[in-house]
C-alpha cells in the first residue's frame, strides 16, 4: 500500500481482548438468539434500513462465530457470499469490534495497518467501513450492525448516529429473542413456578413490543415532510403500542412553547394560540427548561393536556398520567413531547427507554421539518409576492387564479402576469392594421418555469421581470419579439430558465372587439370561446419551448379579432396533467366545461369551477389560470 502504511494479515481476534470471543457466556448468547448463516426477515429489515438511510451498498447484521461470521441480514453482498451468509473470519472486520466492544469507522480500510490485508477488500470490494457492536444485556458483543461503502468515503456524524440509533433498536431485538429462549426453558422446566413462567413471557412480549416499535419509530420518522406530519406520525406510532388517551407536541418558540395542532383532531381549531412560558411550573415547561423526562399524576398530569388548561375543552376526561419528555435537538432544546394516559399508568424502566429513543427520532425529525418549513415559506412567499395583483382596466374583464402544489413542500415556477402597456402599437395590430387609432393595450402571461423548488421560483421572477422591461422598452415589436428579448438575455447572462409560457397582448380593434396577438413557447394551448353557447377553440399555433440551445429557431406571433362577449382562457399544465390520463382528453373536457359556464358567471368564479372540476386534487403541480373577457355588446 502507498502513504507508507503497513499491512498485516488483516484483523486477529485473539488481539485486544480477543480472548473474549471464544468465552462460554458469548457463545451461549449466540446459540439463544437463534440465528446463522440463513437469512431472517427481521434482520433483513435493519440491513436494509442501513442501506437505505447512509445510501451505502452492502449492509450487514453480521454475528462472530467461533469460526465464522455470518450474515442473517444482508443487502448488496454478492455471489457466492450472498447464498453462503457466512465468511471466514479472515474477511471479517466485524470481529475487530466483537473483540473490542467498541465502533470501528475507517474512511479507506486500505489505509489502516490493521486492516489493509484483509481479504474483504479484494473478495467483497470493500472500501470504507462503519460497524456498530451488536451486544446482549449482560454487555457481551454478539457481532455488528455495519456500512459498507465500495468507495472512500468520510462517515459524517449524521451517519454515524443513524447507524448507532439502528444498532440500538437491533441490539433490543436480539436482547428479545434471548429473553423469549429463557422464558421457553422456564416454562419447560418442572421446577419453575407458573408465576415465574408468565414473568418471563410477559418480559418477552414487552421487549418483542419496545423492539419493533423503536424500529418503526426509525422508519417512520426518517422522511418526514413537515412539521404536521411530524405531529401526525407521532401520534400513530405511539398510540398503537403504548396506548395513551392523548399525544401533544410543543415546540420552543424563543421563552415559550408552543402546541403543534393536530388536523385530525377535532378540538384542535380550539388551541390555536395555546402557549405558556418556559420558566412555567407546568410539567411542560419543566422537561424543556431541565431537560429530563418528568412524570406526574393525578391532578398535576391534567395540566399536560393544554385543552383542560383554560377550559377549552371543559367535557374532556382530565389525565391520571403524563409523562413529559424532552426533544433535545442536535444545538438546542427543540420542546416537550407528551403522552398522558386517563387512567393510572406505571412507566417501568423499560418504557422509559423506549419513550426516550421515540424523543429522539423526533427530535431529528422535527429538526428537519423545521428546516423544510422555513425553506418552503420562504420559496412560497417569493412565489406569492411575483404574484400580480391583477390591473383595473377599462375593457377586458381579468381573473387570475394560482393553486400551490398538494404537497405542500413542493413550490415551483408557475407565474401569471397582466399589465397594460400603454398606447398600443404596430406588435399589437394585426397584419395592416398599423393606420388604427393608438389605444390602451394590455399584457397577459402564463408560464411555467421548469422545477419544483427555491430555484425555479427564483428564475422564474427573473424572466417574469425581464419579460415586463422588454414589454416596456419595445412596445411596438410584439410578443414575439419580448419572448425573443428574454431569451437573449437569458443566454447573454448564463441564466438557465426552461421551461413553456404564453405571452399576449389585447388591444381596442373598434366596434367592441379587441386584437389579441400572442407567442406559444412551448406552452398548453389557450381557449378561445368567441360567444357564449359556442364551441371553445384551441389556439394551437405554437413554437418550441423556452431551451438554451434552441434559441436559434425565430419567434412568431399569432393573430386573432375577438368578438365582444368572447372569453380567452390561459392555464399550465397543472390544470390538465393527471395520472393515467390523456392531456388532449383533459384539455377537451375543460373546453366543455368553460362552454357550459354562464356567460354571466364571474372570473374567478369561473377559475375555481374549472380547477375545482378538472384539476387533480392530489396535483404534484402548481396550477395557474387567467382568463380575459370582452365585454359584451350593448343592445
Amino acid at each position: 500500500m502507498g502513504g507508507g502504511v503497513h499491512c498485516g494479515e488483516g484483523p486477529d481476534a485473539t488481539e485486544e481482548g480477543g480472548e473474549g470471543l471464544w468465552s462460554a457466556a458469548r457463545l451461549e448468547a449466540l446459540r439463544q438468539v437463534r440465528l446463522s448463516a440463513s437469512a431472517d426477515p427481521g434482520m433483513e429489515r435493519f440491513a436494509r434500513l442501513v442501506a437505505e438511510t447512509l445510501g451505502v451498498p452492502i449492509a450487514l447484521v453480521s454475528l462472530v462465530e467461533a469460526d465464522r461470521q455470518v450474515f442473517p441480514g444482508q443487502v448488496g453482498l454478492a455471489e457466492p457470499w450472498v447464498s453462503s451468509r457466512s465468511t471466514p473470519l479472515v474477511h471479517s472486520l466485524c470481529q475487530r469490534v466483537a473483540a473490542t466492544g467498541s465502533p470501528l469507522v475507517l474512511a479507506d480500510v486500505r489505509q489502516d495497518e490493521q486492516t489493509c490485508g484483509s481479504a474483504a477488500i479484494r473478495e467483497l470490494g470493500m472500501i470504507a467501513y462503519a460497524g456498530m457492536p451488536l451486544t446482549d444485556s449482560e454487555g457481551h458483543v454478539l457481532g455488528s450492525l455495519c456500512a459498507i461503502d465500495t468507495q472512500p468515503r468520510a462517515w459524517s456524524p449524521r451517519d454515524l448516529a443513524r447507524l448507532a440509533d439502528l444498532a440500538a433498536a437491533c441490539c433490543a431485538e436480539l436482547r428479545l429473542r434471548i429473553m423469549s429462549r429463557y422464558a421457553a426453558h422456564a416454562q419447560d422446566a418442572a421446577d419453575r413456578s407458573q408465576a415465574v413462567t408468565r414473568q418471563y413471557a410477559a418480559q418477552a412480549r414487552l421487549a418483542l413490543d419496545s423492539s419493533e416499535l423503536m424500529l418503526r419509530a426509525a422508519e417512520e420518522l426518517a422522511d418526514t415532510a413537515g412539521l404536521a406530519d411530524v405531529r401526525r406520525r407521532v401520534r400513530n406510532l405511539v398510540t398503537g403500542n403504548l396506548k395513551p388517551s392523548y399525544v401533544g407536541l410543543a415546540l420552543l418558540d424563543g421563552q415559550q412553547l408552543r402546541w403543534v395542532l393536530d388536523s385530525d383532531v377535532p378540538h384542535a381549531a380550539n388551541l390555536s394560540g395555546q402557549v405558556f412560558a418556559l420558566e412555567d411550573a407546568d410539567p411542560r415547561a419543566r422537561a424543556a427548561r431541565q431537560g429530563r423526562m418528568v412524570i406526574v399524576t393525578g391532578r398535576a398530569a391534567q395540566r399536560a393536556r393544554p385543552e383542560q388548561h383554560g377550559g377549552t375543552s371543559p367535557g374532556a376526561a382530565g389525565l391520571e398520567t403524563a409523562v413529559c419528555v424532552p426533544l433535545l435537538g442536535t444545538t438546542r432544546m427543540l420542546g416537550t413531547l407528551v403522552l398522558g394516559w386517563d387512567t393510572p399508568h406505571q412507566v417501568d424502566l423499560t418504557e422509559r427507554a423506549v419513550l426516550t429513543a421515540i424523543a429522539g427520532y423526533t427530535a431529528r425529525a422535527i429538526e428537519r421539518a423545521l428546516y423544510l418549513d422555513e425553506r418552503v415559506t420562504v420559496a412560497t412567499q417569493l412565489q406569492q409576492a411575483m404574484l400580480t395583483e391583477l390591473p383595473v382596466v377599462s375593457g377586458p374583464q381579468l381573473g387570475a387564479l394560482y393553486r400551490p402544489a398538494a404537497a405542500g413542500e413542493l413550490v415551483g415556477g408557475d407565474w401569471y402576469d397582466a399589465y397594460p402597456l400603454g398606447a398600443a402599437a404596430r406588435g399589437s395590430q394585426p397584419p395592416g392594421g398599423a393606420g388604427l387609432e393608438p389605444a390602451l393595450a394590455l399584457a397577459l402571461t402564463v408560464g411555467d418555469i421548469t422545477g419544483h423548488d427555491m430555484h425555479a421560483a427564483t428564475i422564474m421572477g427573473q424572466v417574469r421581470s425581464m419579460l415586463r422591461q422588454a414589454d416596456f422598452d419595445h412596445p411596438d415589436r410584439g410578443p414575439a419579439a419580448a419572448v425573443t428579448a428574454v431569451e437573449n438575455a437569458c443566454t447573454a447572462l448564463g441564466l438557465d430558465a426552461t421551461g413553456t409560457l404564453v405571452h399576449a397582448y389585447l388591444s381596442p380593434a373598434g366596434g367592441g372587439a379587441w386584437h389579441l396577438s400572442w407567442a406559444n413557447a412551448g406552452h398548453p394551448p389557450p381557449l378561445l370561446l368567441e360567444r357564449p353557447g359556442g364551441q371553445p377553440e384551441r389556439l394551437a399555433a405554437h413554437d418550441p419551448l423556452l431551451w438554451p440551445d434552441l434559441t436559434d429557431r425565430p419567434r412568431t406571433s399569432q393573430h386573432r379579432v375577438l368578438p365582444a362577449g368572447a372569453t380567452l382562457l390561459l392555464y399550465t399544465d397543472g390544470l390538465i396533467e393527471r395520472r393515467g390520463d390523456d392531456i388532449d382528453a383533459a384539455i377537451d373536457r375543460t373546453a366543455a366545461a368553460l362552454a357550459a359556464a354562464p356567460a354571466n358567471r364571474p372570473l374567478p368564479a369561473l377559475l375555481e369551477r374549472l380547477a375545482a372540476e378538472i384539476a387533480d386534487p392530489e396535483s404534484a403541480d402548481d396550477i395557474v389560470l387567467l382568463a380575459a373577457r370582452i365585454p359584451a355588446a350593448r343592445a
